[in-house]
């Protein structure tokens, strides 16, 4: 396996153990201080607290979230990292379901290794009738 291929899946592992993590800034801290970070068709979360702002919705939501690397691709100048969450909405208002969601982040990183965007998506309508039935 090619080095570049290697450092990329390490880092990817460090990115799945951070969403484990119950510690939003984790992830954040994965990324560039101005970098971005793109679920389906919400507006981009840019920069590090906003971020943080974003995989604490998750992890409060899921206080049991689980994520796992499913794939990871390298396309040209971007990775393509596959994952699958898993969960119990037990948070604030929470309906109690399991969930169980698949989708892929587009990752574009900078020079400095970092991810400076990633476009994150997963079938909305799929996640949504899980919180309100479970799996």
């Amino acid at each position: 396996m090619p080095t570049e291929l290697l450092k990329l899946r390490d880092f990817a592992m460090r990115y799945t153990a951070a969403w484990c993590s119950q510690n939003p800034s984790s992830v954040a801290a994965l990324y560039s201080h101005d970098g971005s970070l793109t679920v389906n068709d919400d507006p981009p979360a840019v920069g590090r607290d906003a971020i943080t702002e974003v995989a604490q919705s998750f992890m409060t939501a899921f206080t049991d979230l689980c994520v796992v690397m499913d794939d990871l691709v390298l396309q040209d100048d971007q990775a393509e990292y596959y994952w699958t969450l898993t969960g119990t909405n037990t948070g604030p208002g929470g309906t109690g379901h399991r969930v169980r969601v698949s989708g892929l982040e587009k990752w574009r990183l900078g020079a400095n290794g970092l991810i400076a965007s990633s476009q994150g998506h997963f079938d909305a309508d799929e996640y949504r009738r899980q919180l309100e039935q479970g799996v």
